[in-house]
């Protein structure tokens, strides 16, 4: 630590940028960053090359994972500035952050913010506690586009007895070719969990500056005979290496003569590098322009140099060049990526040290696709020679093109390999110290009571002479249990049945013990609670309200001669005998960390999954999970059926009027919501889906009663943020106090109405069926 210290000061003092990464590296994050249950996927990069080579694998994984958290982390700082303009502003991710350091305390306060299902880690990016921590957790560990290095690959076999420990973590390692996977065996992973699957660097989409670049505009008003990108220099590596920047403005000198209409595009790798290359050029006597500096009018007398002093330009800019010479590859570098210009169809010239890309390099080689030279003496006429013979140089693109694109498929590869180890399993994210230390004997304590509440339970338990059907949860909070009883109710109607809802009406104060109430009864909803109001506004069933479920349920019986009752929230009240027991589970935070409350939110211990005749999947609609989760049930239950459910929109309902709006209508443009639920994320999440543009969100606690000053705060909060109107869910407008839609004037107050809708319904229903 304290050598991690003076390095991290030493480089803030040089570089104000990365003073300002500190935070991060040390593990705090952004609050927006922070998730509420497990399924992010997080991919860790390095630098700006591996975010670029990355582009598509994120595409990839935004295809096959349209409803999960995708974060990127980076080490460098030009690798955050790419990423923050390249991923998160496109929407590739939805957060970028600096990666933490390999310490444990750090790694942990990211992993618990975040809550990853799978971490992806780029090429060689072996942090031991990072990878250990991952495996601690229960998440899954792929190294993507594996490579190891000629210059690395010595010291990783020295230190086998300790990386083999750590590739152990690793839950596969996809090696970019058969010498890279030998590598990685060679440094001690296991041989069954390495595998060949390409580079997906050969994916690359050709995509050109756009028309709106400032670059190509310059281009274009430049009107050059022919363009030179010298892209990704580097400085020397080690005594007796040249200066790239020297060896290309050495070679455009000699160019220029020969060829007045050149443009040379100077690019260096690093930024720190850029006032040092405007230097040289300044000392060389070379007319030149800098990115950083261009105006809208601004021309250039040719020949001339664009000094690309930006970050994450270039690769675009391949598209308008006669000839790329690629960098780091006359220093001892180990040389970058060619296959972007290859992609292109551009002829590349390269030096003598391209050891990163060795497989590359030799297939380009056997192809005669590349040009290549061993001094920086043979850099101008290696350029020379393709500028004066254009046609050969379209061949050798041509042929590069043909090359690289031979090898495609990588980036498909491994997405199918993160989908195998995303539903491979749900990780378990314990809270940190010393609060685990106060809340395991708690934790004991509760599961102690869970075990006897149950036994007294299974002991007095009684029957009634109709079928019940259960519906609850394992976990605190909700997972759709009302408008899955909602939507039963409504099926069994549809099939003859005369059914009956029992619920306990959680927070409700009246002097009854029960309320037998008739379909669509007027009652105040401070006498019922929430959740029977809104089973009781269905007008689909009489309900019972009560703490004695199976008194409330022969009243019902009695009253209104009902066939099949529906026992709402009903898993743990295990006094009442059903017939069908039909547990949720939230797709979005399932299984409530898998430890019992007071460390997690589960109500008893997984192994209460067994007594679950169906279960139902909640929320798949935002969530990628349910995979892991039929998994996970199946290790614990696997003779219960299993089906997965959604919430679709059906309206939005003006509260004051009482108005419907039809999906996908919606009667505002921006919003601010609020709710007061057992997840309040999933209802965040279903507006994004739908595409409400929030002003602001608030939540409040499960079963939340609304007082009028809070409502004033409310609207004044979201009238300051820009809210043209007020969103909540059902629940929430049944909680607001008399008189709301006055003192949330003048926003008008909306609320959501949903469906629930199982898939396979009707086997569903035939499984209910047949139990009954």
């Amino acid at each position: 630590m304290p050598w991690l210290l003076l390095y991290f000061v030493s480089r803030a003092c040089a570089n104000r940028d990365y003073a300002r990464s500190l935070p991060e590296r040390f593990g705090f994050l952004s609050p927006s960053c922070r998730q509420t249950g497990p399924g992010a996927i997080w991919l860790h990069v390095v630098s700006l090359g591996e975010v670029l080579s990355c582009l598509e694998l994120l595409r990839g994984l935004r295809r096959e994972f349209p409803q999960t958290r995708l974060f990127v982390s980076t080490s460098t700082v030009a690798g955050r500035s790419v990423a923050e303009e390249k991923v998160k502003r496109t929407g590739l991710a939805d957060g970028v952050f600096y990666a933490p350091a390999d310490t444990v305390w750090a790694v942990r306060s990211v992993l618990r913010k975040l809550r990853p299902s799978l971490v992806l880690v780029a090429e060689t990016e072996i942090w031991p506690n990072l990878f250990r921590e991952v495996k601690r957790t229960g998440a899954s560990l792929l190294v993507v586009n594996g490579r190891v290095s000629d210059r690395t690959l010595p010291r990783y076999r020295a230190l086998r007895w300790f990386f083999g420990a750590v590739l152990l973590a690793a839950d596969r390692i996809l090696a970019e070719s058969e010498t890279m996977r030998k590598r990685f065996v060679e440094m001690g992973a296991p041989p069954e969990r390495v595998r060949t699957v390409g580079n997906f660097k050969f994916d690359f989409e050709a995509r050109p500056a756009s028309v709106e670049s400032p670059v190509r505009a310059f281009v274009e008003r430049v009107r050059p005979a022919a363009v030179w990108i010298a892209a990704s220099t580097m400085p020397p590596a080690v005594a007796g290496d040249p200066d790239e920047d020297d060896a290309v403005v050495a070679a455009f000198g000699e160019l220029a003569a020969r060829h007045p209409g050149l443009l040379l595009i100077l690019v260096p790798r690093k930024p720190e590098r850029f006032d040092l290359a405007a230097d040289k050029l300044e000392a060389a006597g070379v007319r030149y322009l800098r990115r950083s500096r261009l105006q809208e009018s601004d021309s250039l007398a040719l020949p001339g140099v664009l000094l690309l002093d930006s970050i994450g330009e270039l690769s675009g800019l391949f598209a308008i060049a006669d000839v790329v010479f690629m960098g780091g590859s006359l220093a001892s570098r180990g040389g970058h990526n060619p296959i972007e210009p290859a992609l292109f169809s551009k002829p590349v010239v390269t030096g003598p040290h391209m050891e990163n890309f060795q497989a590359v390099a030799a297939d380009l080689r056997a192809a005669g696709a590349s040009v290549e030279i061993t001094t920086a003496r043979e850099l101008a006429g290696a350029v020379q020679g393709l500028l004066d013979a254009p046609d050969g140089a379209h061949q050798i693109g041509y042929r590069g093109r043909a090359t690289a694109e031979a090898q495609r498929g990588a980036t498909g590869r491994t997405v199918a390999a993160a989908r195998q180890l995303y539903d491979a399993g749900l990780p378990r994210y314990r809270p940190a110290q010393p609060w685990l230390a106060l809340s395991w004997p708690l934790a004991r304590v509760w599961m102690w009571g869970a075990r006897r509440r149950q036994r007294r339970q299974l002991d007095r338990q009684r029957r009634l002479d109709v079928p019940v059907i259960s519906v609850g949860n394992l976990t605190m909070g909700g997972t759709g249990k009302t408008p899955c009883v909602l939507r039963l109710t409504a099926d069994l109607r549809q099939r003859g049945h005369m059914p009956g809802i029992l619920t306990r009406g959680y927070a409700r104060h009246s002097p009854e013990k029960q309320m037998i109430l008739p379909p669509g009864a007027e009652v105040p909803a401070g006498r019922t609670g929430d959740e029977p109001q809104i089973f009781l506004r269905s007008g689909l069933a009489p309900v019972g309200v009560g703490a004695n479920r199976w008194a409330a349920g022969g009243a019902l019986r009695r009253e209104f001669g009902v066939d099949v009752l529906l026992l709402d929230d009903g898993f743990q009240h295990i006094v009442l005998a059903r017939d069908v027991d039909i547990l949720l589970v939230d797709a979005l935070s399932p299984f409530g960390g898998g430890t019992v409350f007071p460390i997690g939110r589960l109500r008893e211990p997984l192994a209460g999954l067994a007594r679950a005749h169906i279960l139902v999947i909640t929320r798949c609609e935002i969530s990628d999970l349910a995979g892991a989760i039929e998994r996970e049930v199946g290790v614990w239950n696997p003779s219960a059926s299993v089906f997965r459910a959604r919430l679709e929109p059906k309206a939005w309902v003006e509260h004051r009027s009482g108005r419907r709006f039809p999906h996908p209508q919606r009667p505002f443009d921006r919003a601010g919501a609020f709710c007061g639920l057992g997840n309040p994320q999933a209802f965040h999440r279903t507006l994004e889906r739908l595409g409400v543009s929030l002003a602001d969100w608030l939540e409040f606690d499960d079963h939340h009663r609304y007082r009028p000053q809070e409502l004033r705060n409310i609207a004044a909060q979201f009238r300051a943020r820009g809210a043209a109107a007020l969103a909540t869910t059902e629940k929430d407008a049944i909680n607001l106090c008399e008189g709301a839609d006055d003192l949330l004037a003048p926003l008008l107050l909306y609320w959501l109405d949903t469906a629930f809708v199982v898939d396979r319904e009707d086997e569903f229903l035939r499984e209910i069926e047949r139990r009954l």
